[in-house]
């Protein structure tokens, strides 16, 4: 028993950690689409923190260790029989595929961000030239195709993972499981949303 609650434990706190990364990416990316100015003075100012060096190898750890630790789980789940089919019985069936395609999201998100991080970031682009370089990319259609796949997977990855993490880690009990819930979707939304829109904005040629 120890085992399955240490796995379940690491993963839904690794995956919060992810989310705040997530979050604070989608803010810091936003001005690109409204603010281009803002954006590349932000993208300036922190590529050149010194902070920078220290953090990305740290998410590295934390992106493999969440992998690791969801494949885990997964694995002495399915050696303990907890192989049942999920369906909502809330009347929300986007819960449900969210559940449901927790692992084919996952999968996705991956794929997508290792794609994004080699088109933008090895090499990174030079100061000043962020968000041209990032609507070159989004000029290609099935970079464009990406994105938005990449936006949608996000999106159904945290609507399961949120409600998930809280579950696992203790958080969710029957005076707060409706906020929890609602503000852990509308997160999602919010998230996976400002990540699609920025992307058919950018593609679009709508930046200010």
């Amino acid at each position: 028993m120890l085992i399955p609650l240490m796995l379940r434990v690491g993963s839904a706190f690794s995956g919060l950690l992810l989310l705040l990364f997530v979050l604070a990416h989608l803010i810091g990316v936003l001005p690109a689409l409204f603010a281009p100015d803002t954006f590349e003075a932000y993208a300036t100012a922190l590529h050149r923190s010194a902070w920078l060096h220290l953090l990305e190898p740290l998410l590295l750890v934390i992106a493999i260790l969440h992998l690791g630790l969801t494949i885990s789980k997964t694995l002495v789940n399915r050696q303990g029989e907890n192989t049942g089919t999920l369906t909502s019985r809330r009347g929300q069936p986007l819960a449900a595929l969210a559940s449901q395609s927790k692992v084919l999201s996952g999968v996705i998100t991956l794929c997508f961000a290792v794609v994004h991080l080699q088109q933008l970031r090895w090499p990174r682009p030079a100061d000043g030239a962020e968000s041209a370089a990032l609507s070159a990319v989004l000029q290609q259609p099935l970079n464009v195709v990406l994105y938005v796949a990449g936006s949608i997977a996000i999106g159904l990855h945290l609507l399961h993972g949120t409600e998930a993490a809280h579950r696992s880690l203790g958080w969710l009990n029957p005076a707060n499981r409706s906020v929890l819930r609602q503000g852990g979707r509308l997160l999602a939304a919010f998230i996976s949303a400002g990540f699609l829109l920025s992307s058919l904005g950018l593609a679009m040629g709508v930046a200010a």
